[in-house]
């Protein structure tokens, strides 16, 4: 019986492999990269001991060997150790200004999901743009755009899955398109669940890329864009050109929208025939477009389900309405803001985003309390919801993103203070011979393609800082190279692993990553002329003082 139990070598092997391979690699990734270290206290260069802590946290994140909020701690722990910075220095950078705004974006687009505000949003655009499948596919893709300017890509995109799962469904029902692909397309292994046809693709696509690329547009869209900030704020507290909501949202937001645009048309072509009337898929199209009324029925019961929108929502609504208020007036920068009359002491982006979230604990979700307080019943039996829930945001906050960002910034004034990032960034000097487009698309191109084997934040962390000491070393204005290849770190089409809306859509549709691969092609070309372009020209506009090297820099 013992005999029959027992596995040869190779299969032994095979499975601890498989099984184990990331307590391996956690002790083996440090191991292979000690020598950094001993020349680093053989030198006593501090440079080459935080090289070390770089180089083992960037494999920790690519591998994720150990989770990649555990990883983010690393610099608690070993800065101080190393020699770098004390722990006083580094534990406030976990809650900086820039943590707390994102935390608090986090909380107001929990508090949209909570009060329902969001699948209203969705369901009236959609019912505006129109219901053919082409106007669908806008529809979808815009309101999506939209949404993830203000809440995070993830939500946004699981919010989206099941409203285009229904319509896929209504259209397929109605013989108006197939939504799978048959057997004689693709065979399928038995007990697998069948592939999603070409146009069904171009939905999930479509929603996945619109809230990657909707992030792009607003400070609080995406949380590459606050580490940028606190990367950027961190490094060059004297810099005249600033980060603020305002500026961010008029380089970033015209941006978006051409991406957009050219996205949606490059899934119009690739997957739903544009300019190929008489294909397949063309043909189908036709037809749908044929049934529009059909869809049109559809989103017209689901949004009378909602019913009559709610004192829950109005409140909500408001409260956003104001927090936008707050964020654009506090330095508008042409003119003084609120934050110029009240301060005390400096006020930044986290106070009016987290006013914001107070109130939403603070409000009730409905005002019947009134009647009673006049004497007028029901009375109640129970207390009253406020407009949040702490016991929703404690199950559905990701904190450990806050983790995230605050060791990126505490690594990043690591390897400042070190040297290492002025080392790294004087050892591409040699892009002070090429011209400044060559070196926007460069960094560009550089970002692109880490960015669709890990995290965007985690990249962020890494790159950003050694972009910043390239351009003091080869006399460009910061903001030039790294204000593009920031907004390219959120833009990862290809992968699943790239970044949580391709994983949600992989997951939630069953498609294969071969599809999604080709398919973020057209939209990463666009991407990457697009990226030079507001590198190269955009910059200049938004920021004049980026035409030349700042005396700050210096």
């Amino acid at each position: 019986m013992e005999e029959e139990n027992k596995i040869g070598g190779g299969q032994a092997i095979k499975r601890c492999c498989s099984f184990h391979w990331r307590g391996k690699a956690t002790i083996l990734i440090p191991l292979f990269l000690l020598p950094v270290l001993i020349y680093g206290y053989h030198d006593n260069n501090p440079a080459y001991k935080c090289m070390f802590l770089v180089m083992v946290m960037a494999l920790y994140w690519i591998t994720e060997a150990i989770p990649l909020y555990v990883t983010a701690l690393f610099p608690v722990v070993f800065l101080p150790i190393f020699g770098i910075l004390p722990s006083e220095t580094v534990c406030p950078f976990y809650f900086s200004d820039t943590v707390v705004m994102f935390l608090g974006g986090l909380l107001i687009a929990l508090a949209i999901e909570y009060s329902n505000l969001n699948q209203r949003i969705a369901l009236v655009t959609i019912l505006i743009v129109g219901c053919s499948p082409r106007r669908l596919h806008f529809g979808l893709v815009i309101v999506t755009c939209f949404i993830s300017m203000w809440i995070s890509n993830s939500a946004a995109t699981a919010m989206m899955c099941p409203i285009v799962k229904a319509v896929l469904l209504e259209m397929e029902a109605q013989n108006v398109f197939t939504i799978y692909k048959t057997q004689e397309e693709e065979p399928m292994e038995e007990g697998s669940s069948p592939h999603p046809s070409t146009i069904a693709m171009s939905f999930y696509f479509g929603i996945a890329y619109a809230s990657s690329i909707g992030g792009c547009g607003t400070l609080i869209g995406t949380g590459t864009n606050l580490t940028f900030k606190g990367l950027y704020d961190t490094r060059f507290p004297n810099s005249v050109e600033t980060l603020d909501f305002p500026i961010f949202m008029a380089y970033g937001t015209p941006f978006a929208i051409v991406i957009i645009l050219l996205t949606y048309i490059s899934l119009q072509i690739t997957h739903m025939g544009l300019f190929r009337p008489k294909s397949q898929v063309g043909m189908e199209i036709k037809r749908g477009a044929e049934n529009k009324d059909v869809v049109k029925a559809v989103i017209k019961e689901r949004k009378a389900e909602l019913g009559p929108m709610t004192c829950h929502e109005i409140q909500v609504t408001l409260v956003f309405i104001l927090m936008i208020i707050l964020l654009f007036t506090r330095n508008p920068g042409f003119i003084k803001g609120w934050g110029d009359f009240l301060n005390a002491k400096k006020i930044k982006s986290g106070p009016p985003v987290f006013f914001s979230v107070l109130l939403l604990f603070a409000l009730p979700t409905q005002y019947t309390f009134f009647k009673y307080c006049c004497g007028k019943a029901p009375f109640p039996g129970q207390t009253l919801d406020s407009c949040l829930s702490w016991v929703y945001c404690l199950k559905n906050t990701p904190f450990g993103l806050c983790f995230l960002l605050g060791g990126g910034f505490a690594l990043a004034e690591g390897s400042r203070v070190s040297g290492m990032a002025k080392m790294l960034g004087d050892s591409l000097s040699f892009a002070s011979k090429m011209n400044e487009v060559l070196v926007v698309g460069m960094c560009v191109l550089i970002s692109l393609i880490c960015t669709a084997f890990a995290s965007n934040v985690a990249i962020c962390n890494i790159l950003i800082p050694i972009f910043f000491e390239m351009a003091l070393a080869i006399k460009v204005h910061p903001l030039k190279l790294t204000f593009p290849s920031a907004l390219a770190l959120s833009l990862a089409f290809h992968l699943p692993v790239s970044t949580p809306p391709n994983a949600i859509i992989a997951g939630y549709s069953g498609m294969k990553t071969k599809y999604m691969a080709l398919a973020g092609i057209l939209p990463t070309f666009w991407s990457f002329w697009c990226l030079i372009f507001t590198g190269s020209v955009w910059t200049k506009i938004i920021y004049p003082g980026t035409k030349n090297f700042p005396k700050w820099a210096n």
